[in-house]
């Protein structure tokens, strides 16, 4: 990738303040299908013989969010080195190494500031600053464990920071700890495989610590450069690193595989496409055919020559058979002379110039595709100004280039580039929920684990306290069913983020799907002890009656739960409303009695006069339709116009005013009369819609047209305003 902004964003000093890597992209599957996230390695010190766990170790840890997986750190392993690409199958999404927490010694003596810097880091883990000012310390002290444990709990929370990757396993090296070191860059790149930068300071690093006199040092170096296209190469920036990869086979004398890889980089859309054409040209052009073409290739192209040959010998061929005859076919004679005793074939002489001519043919072809496949992403790719993960926002103007290069690969591109720049783009937009929600919808009609896997990223490493992603998550476990998993998901993020309405509220509908009534019934009422004294309490409330009401047909004891939160908090319109609610969904004939005393409860209480009123308009159109005594409808009434009587006369006196009210108190006055239940609504959140059909008509009668035309907007049926209860993080 390019490297602009790297050491800036990615060094301590740099004054950037976050986190740069250059990685983009997700890898592309090549044998990463079965692997499960895993741990890093101790995060102890150890002398390079102490039988440190080795990469391929696999050891139970406890990951983020009560996770718990399998460790297995390892890098990509060496792989014998092969004349053809890797084919790969369908992509899956990377799977990223899960760190463990690093462990404690009470042996070691730290700094003597590390103490201040670390404490500031703990104490406010989301703050970016403090852990690069502690990087810094510990890198400027030169201390291997102070260094270790601080990078160690930084890449717990900031995996995606290919800088500290670096400059970590760059300390390791300071000390000569070698073993140490490359499981630095094993575990980096298991926790960002598409950083193109990163795999290049691994293969730098190998090709400076590896005995070369050794075959098993060329095959592991060439296995490693395998698994680094196979991560990164598909990355629009990539050049570099096959640029690097071709150089190194120069190095080992092997023309073949130089060619072997152009192929492979001639069909890959990157930013020098031209440059890798031009370099192939001169590839071809500097060496003969049989020494940088495969015998599978020369083969091929032999026949196809001689074939070419025979045609044109047929057309000038003027003799003609006698009736009934065939004429007899000709054999090329270089094609005779290349045929085996067997049956097979063996190369024959050939032109080098031909043979020059119909290679270029065929990978003008490769070359042309791709240059088209560029051209659609080249105003995408030059949209992305920031490809690397940072804590700073990202520019509006990226964030929509990012979402219409996405919805443009999804609709045009294969399914493995639409892996690899959803990999990139959450590189980037690491911390933006929206990009990871779109990932998982993604995937989920492609690949189950894959969408799990994302969800497990996303949510134990970048968004840890973002509670719709984590919703999502569970509901995506239950869906599938995996009911107890959904179950520990909230759990988890409540712990970690207490207090957010709509966590406990799925707690709530998770258990009662499941049928687990009392378990739904206990996390209502431990919401309710929990929020005493406060209005959330009253909502809870009213949840558990309706759960009570609705679910347990149980009338008497959602009536119950109603009145004690009246009884705590007296002054709630809401709860008042929602009796009503309650008592007016059974038979009103039997239950009449309830209902007035829901009424008389409301009107005898503390609530304002407008709210009164609204209540008193239900009162009378509910004896009107249901009541069976004339003499309470009557009485009903008259103490309805009494109400509307104070009214009209509270608002007489507001606007005569009187002499000894100065013009703050008038103006305060009438603001709050104003409108008469529009105090209603801010207070109560109960729609005045019965106060303005009697005092809106001469005679005060009822306006049943708007009644039933605004039923539903009646406050006991308004939605809670769930924002008061949101925690903005």
């Amino acid at each position: 990738m390019a490297a602009e902004g790297v050491e800036a964003a990615g060094s301590p000093g740099g004054g950037g303040g976050g986190g740069a890597e250059e990685a983009d992209g997700g890898l592309p599957g090549a044998g990463n299908k079965e692997r499960e996230p895993g741990s890093a390695q101790d995060a102890l010190p150890k002398p390079a013989d102490d039988g440190a766990a080795k990469p391929e170790a696999v050891a139970p840890v406890e990951g983020c969010n009560g996770v718990s997986v399998e460790a297995s750190a390892p890098a990509p392993q060496p792989e014998p080195p092969k004349e053809e690409a890797p084919q790969l199958s369908t992509p899956e999404p990377m799977t990223h190494m899960m760190i463990s927490a690093p462990m404690e010694d009470p042996s070691i003596t730290y700094p003597l500031e590390f103490e201040r810097y670390w404490r500031a880091a703990q104490e406010n883990p989301l703050d970016f600053t403090a852990w690069t000012e502690l990087l810094q310390y510990v890198e400027q002290e030169n201390h291997i464990y102070a260094a270790r444990k601080a990078f160690d709990s930084f890449f717990l929370r900031y995996p995606y920071c290919y800088g500290y990757w670096k400059k970590y396993a760059d300390m390791e090296r300071r000390f000569d700890f070698i073993k140490e070191t490359e499981e630095v860059f094993q575990r980096g790149l298991q926790s960002i495989p598409l950083s193109m930068d990163l795999w290049i300071h691994y293969l730098s690093f190998l090709q400076s610590t590896l005995d070369m006199n050794l075959h098993d040092s060329a095959q592991k170096i060439c296995g490693t450069f395998e698994s680094a296209v196979a991560a990164a190469g598909v990355d629009f920036r990539s050049d570099k690193l096959w640029e690097m990869y071709v150089e190194w086979q120069r190095e080992q004398g092997d023309l073949k595989a130089i060619t072997a890889i152009y192929d492979r980089v001639l069909s890959t859309p990157t930013q020098l496409y031209s440059h890798h054409w031009e370099k192939f040209k001169e590839h071809l052009a500097s060496h003969h055919p049989r020494d940088i073409l495969s015998t599978e290739e020369l083969l091929w192209l032999q026949t196809k020559m001689a074939s070419e040959l025979g045609a044109k010998a047929a057309e000038m061929e003027t003799e003609e058979a006698p009736p009934g005859e065939d004429v007899p076919l000709k054999v090329d004679s270089r094609l005779e002379a290349g045929g085996g005793g067997d049956g097979s074939l063996v190369l024959g002489p050939m032109d080098p110039d031909r043979v020059r001519e119909m290679v270029l043919s065929i990978r003008q072809q490769l070359f042309s595709q791709n240059e088209a496949e560029v051209s659609k992403r080249w105003n995408f790719e030059e949209g992305i100004k920031r490809p690397y993960f940072h804590v700073k926002p990202l520019e509006r103007a990226q964030l929509r280039n990012w979402r219409d290069y996405l919805d443009f690969e999804i609709a045009n591109g294969s399914h493995e580039r639409t892996i690899i720049l959803f990999e990139r783009c959450v590189i980037a937009c690491a911390l933006y929920e929206e990009f990871w929600i779109k990932y998982i919808r993604y995937l989920e009609s492609h690949s189950i684990a894959g969408a799990r896997s994302v969800f497990q990223r996303a949510c134990c490493y970048h968004l840890p306290r973002k509670p719709n992603i984590h919703l999502l998550w569970a509901a995506f476990e239950e869906k599938h069913g995996e009911a107890e998993e959904a179950r520990r998901i909230l759990k988890s993020f409540e712990d970690c983020v207490p207090g957010l309405v709509m966590v406990r509220l799925r707690r709530v509908s998770l258990e009662r799907r499941l049928g687990n009534m009392e378990t739904a019934e206990a996390l209502l009422m431990e919401a309710i002890r929990e929020n005493e004294g406060m209005p959330v309490s009253s909502f809870y409330s009213v949840k558990l009656a309706r759960l009570v009401l609705k679910v347990q047909k149980n009338l008497a004891k959602a009536r119950k739960i109603l009145l004690e939160a009246l009884e705590k908090d007296p002054d709630n319109a809401k709860l008042y409303a929602n009796l009503l609610e309650m008592e007016f969904s059974s038979d009103v004939r039997q239950n009449e009695g309830n209902t007035m005393s829901s009424f008389d409860r409301a009107l005898t209480s503390g609530l304002p006069l407008e709210t009164k009123i609204i209540f008193s308009q239900r009162r009378v159109e509910f004896l009107e339709d249901f009541g069976s005594s004339i003499n309470s409808l009557l009485t009903s009434y008259d103490e309805h116009q009494k109400l509307l009587n104070q009214q009209m006369l509270r608002k007489r006196l507001l606007e005569n005013g009187s002499a000894d009210e100065t013009d703050e108190k008038r103006l305060r006055l009438e603001d709050a009369s104003a409108g008469g239940g529009g105090v209603a609504v801010a207070n109560t959140g109960i729609t005045p819609l019965m106060a303005a059909d009697v005092s809106n008509s001469g005679s005060g009668g009822y306006n049943y047209n708007t009644w039933y035309q605004n039923y539903s907007n009646y406050g006991y049926q308004n939605t809670w305003n769930y924002n008061q209860y949101y925690q903005q993080t």
